[in-house]
C-alpha cells in the first residue's frame, strides 16, 4: 500500500529513542529539545551529570521521558554502558546524535602531544565507540548523526589543527560507517558540519573573532541553534530516509565562499 502519511508526519519521531551525547550544554541541549518536540524520548549523555538536570526538564516539558547517564564518550567501556542503560529503560535505540566535542586554539609548534590525542580522544575516537555500541543494538530504520563543523571542510583564521582533524577525520568516518551499515544493517549515518553558532565553545574566542570571521558568511549572521536542530531532525526522521553517508554544511553559505 502507497505510504499515507503527510511530508509533516514524515518528520516525526514518535515512540523512537535518541541519544545526545554532549547533552549538558549549548547545541546538545538544543539538539535534545528538538528531538523531544519531534516525539523521541532521549537519553541524556555528558560528563558534567549535573548540568543534564536542566536539559531534562526541557525533554519532559515536551511531553516526552529523559534518562540522565553521566558518560566520557572517549572511554569504550563508557559508552557501552550508556547504551547498556537505554536498551534497560527503553528497550530500544533509534537515533544517536554524536555531539560531545572539545577544542583547543594552540599553534601547531607549541601544542603538546597530550593536548592534541586528547581532541581527537573525545571528537573522533568517542563518536566511533559510541556509533560501534548503538550499531550493535539499533534496528533498521535507525539514523546516526555525527556532528562535525565546518572546520572539517574549510579553515577559520585560529590555529586548530587538533580540532580541524577530528572535525575532518569524523567526516570520513561517516562515509565509512554508512558505507557498512546501511546496506547491511538499515543504519543511516551522516553528518553535520555546523558553522558559528552560539556554544560554550564560541564563548571562548578571542574579541572581535567572530565579527571578523562573519563577512565569509553570505547569510550575513551567526546561526540559531534551532536550525541546526531542525536539521538533526530533518536526518533523524523519516524525512532523512534517503539521505546516507552526507555531510550537511548548516553554516549560512560559509563554505562556499
Amino acid at each position: 500500500m502507497p505510504d499515507q502519511r503527510t511530508v509533516t508526519d514524515m518528520f516525526r519521531l514518535d515512540d523512537r529513542v535518541a541519544v545526545v551525547t554532549g547533552a549538558s550544554s549549548g547545541l546538545g541541549v538544543a539538539f535534545a529539545q528538538g528531538l523531544a518536540e519531534a516525539g523521541a524520548d532521549l537519553v541524556l549523555a555528558a560528563r558534567r551529570v549535573d548540568r543534564l538536570a536542566d536539559t531534562a526538564r526541557l525533554v519532559e516539558a515536551a511531553g516526552r521521558r529523559a534518562l540522565v547517564v553521566e558518560a566520557d564518550v572517549a572511554d569504550p567501556e563508557s559508552c557501552t554502558r550508556v547504551v547498556a542503560l537505554a536498551m534497560e529503560e527503553y528497550g530500544r535505540v533509534d537515533v544517536l546524535v554524536n555531539n560531545a566535542g572539545i577544542g583547543t586554539a594552540v599553534p601547531a609548534t607549541r601544542e603538546a602531544p597530550e593536548q592534541f590525542r586528547q581532541v581527537i580522544d573525545v571528537n573522533l575516537n568517542g563518536c566511533y565507540w559510541m556509533a560501534q555500541a548503538c550499531g550493535r543494538v539499533m534496528q533498521p530504520g535507525s539514523s546516526i548523526i555525527n556532528i562535525s563543523s565546518v572546520l572539517g571542510l574549510t579553515t577559520a583564521g585560529l590555529p586548530q589543527a587538533a580540532y580541524a582533524s577530528s572535525k575532518a577525520g569524523l567526516i570520513g568516518l561517516t562515509r565509512d560507517l554508512a558505507q557498512q551499515w546501511t546496506g547491511r544493517k538499515g543504519i543511516r549515518v551522516n553528518a553535520i558540519a555546523p558553522g558559528f553558532f552560539a556554544s560554550e565553545m564560541t564563548e571562548q574566542y578571542p574579541p572581535g573573532y567572530l565579527e571578523s570571521q562573519q563577512q565569509r558568511i553570505p547569510a550575513g549572521r551567526k546561526g540559531d541553534p534551532a536550525e541546526l536542530a531542525a536539521a538533526v531532525v530533518f536526518l533523524a526522521s523519516d524525512a532523512g530516509g534517503y539521505v546516507t553517508g552526507q555531510t550537511l554544511a548548516v553554516d549560512g553559505g560559509m563554505t562556499i565562499t
